[in-house]
């Protein structure tokens, strides 16, 4: 196999002898060396074979053209060829590293990733629109999608979980654009968000003791805020002998309890025919015999199905929704019923909210990159048609130091909450400490 490589090789076209712009001779070696392989066989051959091959073979070119490349640029153009062949060329280099959670491609040389919530430009470049093209085409083609003039946006999920978005023209005006949202092999548990300042311990354990009890919770909050990892973490409360339904658009949930069922929506094919939406999930996961059924994002027609689940006898259901704040996501959600049940008053669709819903947390990214929960509201009834609510956590931002380090308190009123009741049958008892909990960070 590693001969019939180097045969491959051996035809791939040679750069001008005696030409000193090393730089395009180098691009040239390197599209040479991509252009001359046959993709039905590198692709069944080990990186590691192929990489000896190409590294051997690329030496011998190099020496032959006279061109300056250390043995860490060789190694360097090696790799990348590995990726261009093998991967989703310059963004496999990105891909590696565990700590970048999104991958904005803006056009061929402009690459932004998000780090510790922070984001900086990335030193990646394609070699233009065509070569980023081909890059989607790749990534889309490999998850048995396609992308084009017809259907120029799509989102996917990678086989390692990672969410994509592509746009190309004429959707966009400036050639084809990319982001992936990529999540860690480890998820983030309870003690992670503790430590790094997301929300205090009592906190953590009065949610956690929420969850238990079967109160039903919504987490509220914008793009990258933490929803997903909130809801991650606090799935962990959930008893183990409990039957949980899970339906998300793209899969990122990652419960560990024993007996999950996990479900997918699915957009319409190119005949516009096949769309699986959540809501016709949610009403099939009534009829799966569920313990729970969490939501991974409440966004249309199916927040009134999800609503007569909480309120028949399916508490403890978990879901997010974007809102700016637990009043604007209880807004939201009524708008939401409101569009599936044209004929209900308002006040009707307010009473069913505040019969189902427990909980409102809300979660934030602060502008140093932090992500913490900043509100926890209670729904406590129905005063004058209108839901009554009270504010149980909050944190107060004080300032923000001279490296733009944000700084605050969270505070706890020192009154008991209503749901107290509720833990108490469950055999619970409010954390110690988290009445008129007040925290520096």
């Amino acid at each position: 196999m590693s001969n019939r490589i180097v045969d491959l090789l051996d035809r791939a076209p040679a750069a001008p002898r005696g030409d000193r712009d090393d730089d395009r001779a180098k691009r040239e070696l390197h599209r040479a060396l991509v252009a001359s392989l046959d993709l039905t066989v590198v692709q069944s051959v080990p990186r590691e074979d192929l990489r000896d091959v190409l590294r051997d073979r690329l030496t011998t070119m190099v020496h032959a053209r006279d061109l300056a490349m250390t043995s860490a640029q060789q190694a360097d153009a090696v790799e990348d060829i590995l990726d261009e062949v093998l991967g989703y060329g310059p963004l496999e280099r990105l891909l590696r590293l565990t700590d970048i959670t999104d991958i904005l491609v803006n056009g061929p040389d402009t690459v932004y990733i998000e780090r510790r919530g922070k984001l900086e430009q990335a030193e990646i470049r394609f070699r233009d629109n065509d070569h980023l093209r081909h890059v989607i085409n790749r990534i889309v083609g490999g998850v048995g999608r396609r992308i084009d003039e017809s259907t120029p946006m799509v989102d996917a999920r990678l086989p390692d979980g990672s969410r994509i978005n592509a746009v190309i023209p004429p959707v966009t005006l400036d050639g084809p654009m990319l982001s992936i949202r990529r999540f860690g092999t480890n998820p983030i548990r309870r003690d992670d968000l503790v430590e790094k300042g997301a929300l205090p311990e009592p906190v953590m354990r009065f949610l956690e003791q929420c969850v238990h009890a079967r109160l039903n919770i919504l987490i509220s909050g914008g793009t990258g805020s933490g929803k997903t990892t909130l809801l991650n973490a606090l799935s962990a409360a959930i008893p183990d002998d409990e039957r949980i339904v899970t339906i998300e658009d793209a899969a990122e949930l990652r419960l560990q309890q024993r007996h999950v069922v996990r479900m997918e929506t699915r957009p319409p094919n190119l005949e516009k025919e096949g769309e699986i939406t959540a809501r016709m999930l949610v009403k099939n996961a009534l009829r799966m015999r569920p313990d729970r059924i969490i939501l991974g994002e409440i966004r249309s027609e199916e927040a009134i199905d999800m609503l007569q689940a909480m309120n028949t006898g399916h508490d403890g259901s978990l879901g997010t929704l974007h809102a700016n704040s637990p009043h604007h996501a209880l807004t939201r959600l009524q708008s939401m019923v409101g569009i599936s049940l044209g004929n209900m008053p308002a006040h009707a669709i307010r009473e069913m909210i505040s019969d189902a819903v427990h909980l409102v947390i809300q979660v934030s990214r602060l502008r140093d990159g932090t992500r913490r929960v900043v509100a926890i509201t209670e729904i406590t009834g129905m005063k004058g048609g209108e839901m009554t609510t009270t504010e149980l956590f909050v944190f107060h931002q004080t300032t923000v130091d001279s490296h733009g380090r944000v700084h605050g308190y969270f505070a706890v009123t020192d009154t008991p909450p209503a749901v107290t009741e509720r833990l108490e049958a469950d055999g619970l008892v409010l954390p110690d400490g988290f009445l008129g909990l007040r925290v520096e960070v």
